[in-house]
This record gives structure tokens, sequence and C-alpha cells, in this order.
């Protein structure tokens, strides 16, 4: 089983580099872990939405460029399926046994993804209707699918 982040942009934080090193570490003997970062795009103040669609077109290049066939895609999107730690863990333990080898979670920039990512993603997943910073986010996302994996292992962490 291979998991694949594909994140726009760089962590420039020193403890969220931290915590996902953590994670990354205790996710490597659950999975084969791959961080895949693609350039976000500079952007003004106040941009219209036309400039939002061009900054999200351009990232939407980068990140379909690191797509595979093979993956099973999941995008993160705030109007995608919400769900319990529980339920991820199911959800990949089935994408699993259903022939998926290798799942992508694709997190968009500051604008989030465009509608050619979305269209291209399997299944489309929401942590919370709230805006998280995209570098927490990653954190936040490798905790969970750790989680995920210890659940699924019967292993104790889950609360």
């Amino acid at each position: 089983m291979k998991i694949t982040i594909i994140a726009v942009g760089k962590i420039k934080e020193k403890y969220i580099k931290l915590g996902i090193d953590e994670f990354s570490k205790r996710l490597s003997r659950f999975t084969n872990l791959a961080i895949i970062e693609v350039r976000d795009e500079a952007t003004v103040e106040g941009p219209s939405q036309r400039e939002i669609e061009m900054i999200q077109n351009k990232e939407a290049g980068l990140i379909l460029n690191k797509i595979k066939d093979s993956m099973y895609v999941v995008a993160m999107d705030l109007k995608g399926e919400t769900m319990t730690s529980a339920n991820l863990a199911t959800k990949i333990e089935n994408i699993t046994t259903y022939g998926h080898s290798h799942i992508a979670f694709v997190i968009g920039g500051s604008f989030g993804l465009s509608e050619s990512v979305k269209k291209r993603a399997n299944f489309k997943l929401s942590f919370s209707k709230m805006t998280f910073p995209h570098q927490l986010f990653r954190l936040m996302l490798l905790e969970q699918i750790y989680r995920a994996f210890k659940i699924n292992a019967n292993e104790s962490y889950h609360k």
C-alpha cells in the first residue's frame, strides 16, 4: 500500500515540519508514504474571481502532472463529504480491498482546488466547514491517516 500527499506550497514553520516528520515516521510501519510539494502561485491582494481561477488552474496543472492513472485520488474539498476518524479508516480499508494499492490525497493552495482536479478525484473529503492554513492542514491530514491505520490494525491510539 502506498499513500501520496500532493500539496500546494512548501512547509515553512519548523514546528509543523517536526510534526509532519513525526507522523511520516509513524506511518512508515504501515505504508509507503510520499509527500509531493508543488509550487504555489503568487497572488495579489484582493484578487478577482478570474485571477483566483487562473491561480487554481496553474496549480492544477502541476497537481495533475503528479497524479498517476492507477491512483485513487482523494481531493480535500470544503464541499466534500465529512466523516469520523473511524469512517475514514473504513474508507481507506475499502479502497485497498477493492483494488487500489495507491491512494493520493490532494491539498490545494490558499484558494483551494480547481474544478479539473476535483473532477479527477475519486472522492472528495472535507474535515470541516472551517478554513485551515494549508501548512497546518497537511499535518492534520497525516495525523488522521495515521489514526486510520491504527484503527484498522486494532491498535490503541484512537480515543
